[in-house]
């Protein structure tokens, strides 16, 4: 009878070995987690990359926005000074022919005429109104002369005005107390 077991002990364990057949597989794990690794790696980088450039890019839309904003207010102030240069060459007129109090009329009404059409509103207020802190501003109280004139508007001591929607001078009233 022929045994049929291999020339040496070394080859039957090199051939049969379980620890052989887990360090193939482990060999193998290893090489896919690292190609796994690499992919999360690439990633990663990718992602980084992503992010600086956004973060680059907000930045740069943040430094435009501020020149923008600091260019818009620079011109709307060279707008309004532009429109009110006519206004001057009036007064200057005016003052050359002697003819201020019929001038100032003029330019009065010339003046007026310009600023509401860049959208300034005077505010109505009238002596006699009801105080109303969302519009008036109380710079002083007296003693009211009647009754009904309690909580009211006595005296306008300058009007209020707004620019579209928004009061930019509230009216300085004087009210009875």
């Amino acid at each position: 009878m022929e045994d049929k077991t291999p020339d040496t002990p070394d080859q039957q364990d090199f051939e049969n070995s379980p620890e052989q057949a887990e360090t193939s597989e482990s060999k193998a794990e290893n090489k896919s987690e690292s190609g796994k690794l690499k992919e999360l790696q690439q990633q990663l980088e990718e992602s980084r990359n992503k992010y600086l450039y956004l973060f680059s890019d907000f930045e740069n839309f943040r430094r435009n926005a501020a020149r923008e904003r600091l260019d818009l207010m620079q011109t709307a102030g060279r707008d309004i000074m532009t429109a009110m240069l006519p206004i001057l060459d009036d007064f200057d007129r005016a003052e050359r022919n002697n003819a201020l109090t019929e001038g100032v009329a003029l330019i009065h009404h010339k003046m007026q005429h310009t600023v509401e059409s860049k959208g300034l509103r005077k505010l109505t207020t009238q002596a006699g109104d009801i105080f109303n802190p969302d519009l008036h501003e109380a710079v002083a109280e007296i003693p009211a002369a009647s009754e009904d004139l309690k909580g009211k508007i006595v005296d306008i001591l300058e009007q209020g005005y707004s620019l579209g929607d928004r009061i930019i001078r509230f009216a300085k009233v004087v009210v009875g107390r």
